[in-house]
């Protein structure tokens, strides 16, 4: 098996990264939403280095990676981050700033405040940012630790002949990144940066400001938790979580022009390694950008409002109407009320007696918590699995975990060395002397935030086969133990990770290996967030080669390396980034011309196939099957939003020959025409 068969994960990262730089530079896309491009942009980047960055700094201190040289690879990472950088600041100085200026805003990047706003700039400095200011004189305080990600300035100081430095943090936390003051009709939007940059001389009135250089320091996230640990999980996380922003130092970003004593003299305080120190640009943390004071509605996507589904009778229960067939709700497109009145009514039908949900990522104000919490207060048993490992957010999971645990929730957590990261929910009722089950299984997390702009396929259910198997892995899953192979459940519907995922996927594959080999048509169609795990990569290149045609949508990190002969001709790859984000996971087998549809939770990573417990599960119902097939080829076909993925790991534009489609629109349009009762 040789390492030219596969990309590498973090540069094909870095290169979808640099498919949203590609976004932002469009100038066909409204300006606003270029900015927030930029924002997401720069929002990854810094993921990049607090995750990433230091599992290739440590294999290559350690010489543990396979196929490219260690060192080599680091350099190849740094060298397109410094490209992706030089356009970032192309785009800004040539489209963003001009662009908004012809709209009568001026966005002041690296120049001087106008005469014509130096008062309330002033005024603002006075009345409010300098409540936030904690200078550190480093020359008395070498404890001082600089927090993860936050902006500071390095400020030079001199009286007479002795000169120190001093550390002023920009309170971005706590007061928006921007001041904007509108004057004769012209809207001016200052960094906060650059309003303390004007009034170092009234914060330090004795002595003379020789210069101020920014910088900030990304630090490692990763939580260090035991594979098995003896105490409570929630315990353990909310010690670490204390710990992850003292973190090893992965990045020293720092403004061009610092003095090279002062830069060696702020890494021997910190103990920034060499290879750490990065030389940016004068403003950090521009996924700020999101928050830039501009509303003017013409510099915008259009608005799609969600496609609400009412129901032939208004009077018929949720429930009712699930026993009739099968329900899907496509989100973004499709109102997320839907999903609320499921957990709205389960809470409150006295007929209800058991739910049963998996929780990755809760929404911040979460009103499917909130519902779950009044199922429990109103005598239901609730059983909910809590995902605290789901980073990031993990202090907002425990949060809600201890609210759940209080109201008489029965709070599961997952043990530290497997994560859950399936989505399902389940739901027991009583009819007569009968349970009735009902459930959902979706692509994405059961959070109405997100559900806003990630694009996810949810099924309503009552299928009692599929639901009897989501009934058995919450059983397992209260045992909190890891999979053993003599005590598998026996899944026959669904592809639950560690227990059959990837040995039904190979089985569905193989079919249509056999298939091409016996001269019958033969295909797949795969998207994904992320595809990495090389044997299912190399299943599909056995698929390739039996004469399978492979088509896929993936929208980040992709090991798979299409196009190339004798291997993987007869795989394609695209690429859709465009108002939402692409986030449902989609399988489809051509299946002798009796298509197999699967959905579920579980990109093709390692971390999916072996370290957590994943849900895929298939589709039955053959209007929905129907309505998923014709989703997936309208987004082939995207000749607008899509690139290629080519043998070199570059985003190629699609040849934009007629009739275009643009997928994200075109679904919409398609889901709103056919718009029928639930």
């Amino acid at each position: 098996m040789t390492d030219h068969k596969y990309f590498d994960r973090d540069l094909s990262w870095l290169s979808f990264n640099g498919r949203i730089l590609q976004e932002a530079a469009r100038g066909d896309v409204p300006l606003l939403e270029r900015v927030n491009f930029l924002a997401i942009f720069s929002s990854n980047l810094d993921e990049f280095y607090r995750v990433r960055m230091p599992v290739l700094a440590a294999l290559s201190r350690l010489g543990k990676l396979s196929g490219p040289d260690p060192d080599t690879l680091v350099s190849q990472a740094r060298q397109t981050i410094q490209t992706q950088q030089e356009l970032y600041g192309k785009i800004v100085r040539e489209q963003v700033i001009p662009g908004l200026a012809a709209n009568n805003v001026r966005l002041l990047v690296n120049e001087a405040i106008p005469e014509v706003i130096v008062d309330e700039v002033e005024d603002y400095f006075f009345s409010q940012v300098m409540a936030f200011l904690s200078p550190v004189d480093l020359s008395f305080d070498n404890d001082f630790f600089p927090e993860n990600n936050s902006l500071y300035l390095l400020v030079l100081l001199r009286e007479g002949s002795s000169e120190r430095a001093v550390v002023v943090n920009i309170p971005s936390d706590k007061l928006p990144r921007f001041f904007n003051v509108v004057k004769e009709g012209i809207t001016y939007i200052v960094f906060i940066d650059d309003v303390i940059r004007y009034n170092l001389d009234k914060l330090f009135k004795t002595e003379k400001v020789i210069g101020s250089w920014s910088f900030k320091i990304t630090r490692d996230a990763e939580l260090d938790l035991k594979d098995e640990y003896p105490g409570d999980l929630s315990e353990q996380i909310e010690a670490q979580l204390l710990k992850r922003d003292s973190g090893i130092a992965t990045r020293f970003l720092y403004q061009p022009g610092m003095p090279l004593r002062t830069l060696h003299l702020l890494s021997d305080i910190w103990n920034i390694a060499d290879d750490s120190r990065v030389e940016g640009g004068t403003y950090h943390n521009l996924k700020d950008l999101f928050g830039l004071p501009v509303s003017i509605p013409a510099l915008k996507y259009e608005p799609w409002p969600p496609i609400i589904y009412n129901p032939t009778d208004p009077r018929e229960s949720i429930f009712e109407r699930i026993e009739k067939h099968d329900q899907l709700i496509n989100t973004p497109y499709s109102s997320y009320g839907t999903i609320l009145r499921f957990f709205n009514e389960a809470a409150l039908d006295e007929d209800v007696t058991e739910i049963y949900v998996t929780l990755y990522r809760v929404a911040s104000d979460s009103r499917i918590v909130n519902a779950l919490i009044n199922a429990a207060k109103a005598g239901k048993k609730v059983t909910v699995l809590v995902e605290l490992k789901a980073r990031f957010d993990e202090a907002n999971n425990l949060k809600w975990a201890k609210k759940m645990k209080s109201a008489g929730v029965d709070v599961i957590y997952s043990i530290t060395a497997l994560k859950v990261h399936a989505k399902v929910a389940l739901v027991k009722k009583r009819s007569g002397e009968r349970v009735k089950y009902y459930g959902l299984l979706a692509t994405g997390n059961f959070n109405e935030s997100t559900a806003s702009f990630y694009t996810d396929h949810i099924l309503i259910t009552s299928n009692g086969d599929i639901l009897r198997e989501i009934e058995l892995l919450f059983i397992f899953l209260s045992r909190r133990e890891k999979p053993k192979s003599a005590d598998l459940i026996k899944f026959k519907h669904l592809l639950v990770a560690q227990f059959n995922l990837q040995t039904r996927f190979f089985e569905l594959i193989d079919k249509e290996i056999a298939n091409a080999k016996a001269g019958k048509p033969a295909s797949i169609k795969i998207k994904l967030n992320n595809l990495e795990e090389r044997k299912l990569i190399d299943k599909l290149y056995e698929a390739s080669q039996a004469g399978v045609k492979i088509d896929m949508l993936v929208r980040s990190i992709c090991c798979l390396r299409p196009g190339i002969k004798g291997l993987s001709e007869n795989i394609t790859v695209k690429r859709i980034v465009d108002k939402y984000l692409e986030h449902g996971r989609m399988f489809i087998f051509h299946n002798g011309g009796q298509p197999e549809v699967y959905m579920g939770s579980a990109d093709w990573m390692n971390r999916n196939v072996y370290r957590r417990i994943e849900v895929c599960f298939p589709v039955y119902d053959e209007p929905i099957k129907h309505e998923l097939i014709d989703i997936m080829n309208l987004q082939l076909q995207d000749n607008v939003q899509a690139v290629w993925l080519n043998e070199q790991i570059e985003n190629v534009p699609v040849d934009k020959t007629a009739p275009l489609v643009h997928s994200q629109k075109d679904i919409y349009t398609y889901l709103k025409e056919k718009k029928l009762p639930l």
